[in-house]
């Protein structure tokens, strides 16, 4: 008898000390779902078993990071990238610590949007703007040979660019004045977009057109604020994603943090459901992965709480939630994000079956790229 109570006893107190995901396979099974829903930045040009981003992705709390070279709060460099032989063992050792192949990405334009610079010791790049403004299939197609070749060689699969949105405003702070638009003209940029997508996509790696719904019309800065584009924004600035949606070329499509009444009385573009679902959903018929522009810049920061950005983001039809943490930096963003998330559910905020929308989505997408 006393040998039975004390397997009894035994029993008790390996479920006793088991953790909660353990004891509840369901929970846990969302808690990956939200994970892969989260691309996050962090600081650190290599990696420890101490590391918060390695416990993040350790514990699936993560789908993705993405690397810079500048640390923007710290007003430093560098953050990931110092040079080629750095950055692939950061990269390998990311990918070393994942038990779901994660997204390894990067802002690499090309020019001066560019974080594999020439002075760390990577291959020159050119602006979009000057691929455009020569428009020559063969100088479009070298240079994205270039980029896809070096980003295949440290280990990135996922390129945030070709910037597809209309030169409209060469004035404008964020996207004219970088020339990180190929052009005003429609067909220039489908057609330089395009190449560039073809070279990456011969070397395995997704590009992200951007930025939804058009964002080459404004006057101001995103990362800086509120973005009107009410008077400015015209419905053509919506052909180059119809297009190259049409012709089954995109995998994955970035938004844009700008308002405008004429879509959206109430909310940006990333936080609404008539332009994410109404327009890039149904009207233009995509069906890949959306992925959020940096919550973390001001026009969603200064004028949204944490839990509301991510509540409307997810309802509006985001698959994916990029805290690139470079503006701002926390390190504790993936637990809390999954938190938030969490308790959106169980409040009926969000359904399950949306996360289950995005998680099917990005799946699809990681089986045949990251295969």
């Amino acid at each position: 008898m006393k040998k039975y109570l004390l397997i009894i006893i035994i029993i008790f107190s390996i479920i006793s000390c088991s953790s909660p995901s353990e004891n509840n396979p369901v929970e846990n099974d969302l808690d990956k779902k939200i994970g892969q829903m989260l691309l996050i930045g962090f600081r650190g040009m290599e990696l420890s078993d101490t590391s918060s981003i390695v416990k993040d992705i350790q514990n699936e709390r993560i789908g993705g990071v993405i690397l810079f070279d500048v640390d923007v709060a710290l007003k430093r460099t560098p953050r990931n990238i110092e040079s080629p032989m750095q950055l692939k063992k950061l990269i390998n050792q990311i990918k070393s610590y994942s038990k779901t192949p994660l997204f390894i990405s990067v802002d690499q334009e090309g020019g001066n949007v560019c974080r594999l610079k020439e002075k760390y010791g990577f291959p020159k790049s050119v602006t979009q703007k000057y691929l455009g403004d020569l428009n020559i299939v063969d100088t479009t197609r070298y240079w994205g040979a270039l980029t896809a070749n070096t980003l295949s060689e440290m280990g990135f699969n996922l390129n945030f660019a070709p910037v597809v949105d209309l030169n409209i405003n060469p004035d404008n702070p964020v996207i004219g004045m970088y020339e990180r638009s190929f052009s005003a003209d429609t067909n220039i940029v489908i057609n330089n977009a395009r190449i560039i997508i073809e070279e990456h996509k011969k070397r395995n790696i997704s590009c992200t057109i951007k930025h939804f719904p058009g964002h080459g019309s404004s006057t101001a800065d995103s990362h800086q604020g509120l973005v009107d584009v009410t008077n400015t924004w015209r419905e053509i600035e919506l052909i180059p994603f119809k297009k190259l949606i049409s012709e089954k070329k995109i995998d994955v499509i970035m938004t844009a943090h700008i308002f405008n009444a004429n879509l959206d009385a109430n909310y940006p573009a990333t936080l609404s459901h008539n332009v994410m679902t109404g327009i890039l959903r149904n009207q233009l018929q995509f069906d890949g992965v959306i992925i959020s522009d940096d919550m973390n810049m001001k026009a969603i920061s200064d004028f949204y709480g944490l839990e509301t950005a991510i509540e409307l983001a997810i309802n509006a039809g985001v698959d994916i939630i990029m805290f690139a943490n470079n503006i701002s930096y926390d390190e504790n963003i993936a637990t809390k994000a999954i938190s938030i998330i969490k308790q959106l559910i169980k409040d009926g905020k969000i359904s399950k079956e949306r996360i289950n929308e995005s998680y099917n989505r990005i799946r699809k997408l990681k089986n045949k790229v990251l295969a």
